[in-house]
């Protein structure tokens, strides 16, 4: 079956068809977006401490096929060849997290000097190749010390994130514009605190909240601190996952109720403190009362800061419904696989259209500012043959993401830019190096990179040599 054109979700009837690069302005930023554990390697090279994913990476069971990131891509020793590489992509920017167990072994005190010079020589190596540098604070790797004290169930942490923002901050910020404080702070206090997938592999309750509360006040100190260390001009913002919601049977009450409480914890949670507006627990009182538990008078005000952007990052959508199983939320997820819809290897709905969504979603917000599409991405199986990987899912996802954003702007929403997830294959959390997000392959054996024909798209697309159309995919190459 050859679906052709592709699914309403990858193109509705109102998103832009052709496009061009001279769409966007001038000054849009295309770039791709990495991390640092999940490509430096180097684990225990000069000086650096373990993090936490180091720990949990050790633990029989806890990722596909017991797989760890201890040399992942190598980026820590082939990051100039990487970069070559997005510069022959075209790309303008690149985004990066600082491994915080690299500057700081024990999370505070002694500076790794030889670890802050690596990210002396990425920056510097990202501007000699006319890349924007744009720097993560907290990607998830807290130093193995921290947790050792508490980690982010600590209120310390605070303290200790905002310290090692501003450490970064003057010794970079003379070169790095543009900053982000976390990445997506729900992912990490909820798949590492409540659900313990990711590390810390925590399951607790109260866990979750604790660290739920330190992140969102991290998330506006980090802001704070950023911003009282930089030279005027730079950029500070935080980062945001996020996923459209609908509910498994509309109109459904039990259903409707339950996705307005999954987006107010999903996509709301970070977001409106930072306004100003409080946590958005009004149709979950429980929860409101368990994390009250956590504040301290004060709190509310400190959780506000007016960040110079926000990014969005967004894969899919997912449908809601009513569960009696889950207290507080009473809400479930009703995975892809048993929607009959296409999906991805991650198991995630093939839905570009939830990129447009949650733009407008985020935009709709009183004083809310620009944002950047700053993750977007999917992963289908790769086969390297003869030199090259035919992939045409992740190409024609790709345009589908691009035409979203390009969509969101000519309805007037401010978003500036598009960074694609990822710039090469890497370790993929819990999910080893199942799942491939690249524009570039990379065999893990040899440490081979090939540029996909997703990326020579890309490439083609930002010179102005090709414009976005209407690909048709075969069904199988859009089934996990």
């Amino acid at each position: 079956m050859i679906l052709d054109p592709l699914p309403p979700a990858f193109f509705p009837p109102s998103a832009p068809t052709p496009f061009s690069r001279a769409d966007f302005p001038a000054d849009f930023h295309f770039g791709a977006a990495t991390a640092a554990y999940q490509i430096e390697g180097a684990w225990q090279a000069q000086g650096k401490g373990p993090s936490i994913w180091d720990d949990f990476t050790r633990r029989p069971g806890r990722i596909r096929h017991d797989e760890h990131a201890r040399v992942a891509t190598d980026f820590f020793h082939r990051y100039e060849a990487d970069l070559d590489l997005a510069q022959g992509l075209g790309l303008t920017d690149f985004r990066f997290s600082a491994a915080w167990a690299r500057v700081l072994p024990a999370g505070t005190g002694p500076v790794n000097s030889r670890g802050l010079d690596f990210y002396d020589r990425l920056v510097d190596a990202c501007l000699e190749r006319d890349l924007r540098p744009w720097l993560t604070v907290y990607h998830w790797d807290l130093p193995a010390a921290l947790q050792a004290r508490g980690g982010w169930a600590n209120r310390d942490i605070v303290g200790w994130l905002a310290d090692y923002a501003q450490l970064l901050a003057r010794h970079l910020g003379d070169r790095v514009q543009h900053w982000t404080v976390l990445n997506e702070p729900m992912v990490f206090v909820g798949a590492g605190h409540l659900l313990g997938v990711h590390a810390p592999g925590r399951r607790h309750l109260g866990a979750f909240l604790a660290a739920a509360h330190h992140a969102a006040l991290a998330q506006a100190e980090g802001g704070r601190a950023l911003r009282a260390a930089l030279p005027a001009g730079a950029q500070v913002g935080t980062t945001f996952s996020c996923s459209y919601l609908t509910p498994h049977r509309p109109g459904n009450a039990y259903d409707e109720a339950a996705t307005r409480r999954a987006d107010a914890l999903l996509n709301r949670f970070f977001v409106e403190p930072a306004l100003g507006l409080g946590y958005p627990t009004q149709e979950m009182p429980a929860l409101r009362w368990l994390l009250e538990r956590y504040q301290r008078p004060g709190d509310e005000a400190r959780l506000a800061f007016d960040f110079d952007f926000w990014g969005i990052q967004n894969y899919t959508r997912e449908v809601v419904k009513f569960s009696p199983f889950l207290p507080l939320q009473w809400a479930a997820l009703v995975p892809a696989k048993r929607r009959n819809v296409p999906y991805t290897d991650m198991g995630w709905e093939v839905y570009p259209e939830s990129i447009y969504l949650m733009l407008k979603q985020f935009a709709a917000y009183p004083n809310a500012p620009r944002l950047v599409l700053t993750e977007s991405g999917a992963a289908f199986p790769d086969t390297l043959r003869q030199g090259r990987v035919a992939d045409p899912a992740r190409r024609a996802y790709l345009q589908a993401a691009l035409g979203q954003a390009l969509r969101a702007r000519r309805e007037g929403i401010r978003v500036d830019g598009h960074f694609a997830w990822t710039l090469t294959d890497n370790f993929e959390w819990a999910e080893g190096y199942g799942p491939r997000f690249g524009l570039i392959h990379v065999d893990y054996e040899t440490q081979q990179r090939t540029v996909k024909d997703s990326g020579r798209w890309y490439r083609d697309f930002l010179g102005g040599r090709v414009a976005a159309t209407r690909p048709g995919v075969a069904a199988e190459q859009l089934m996990g």
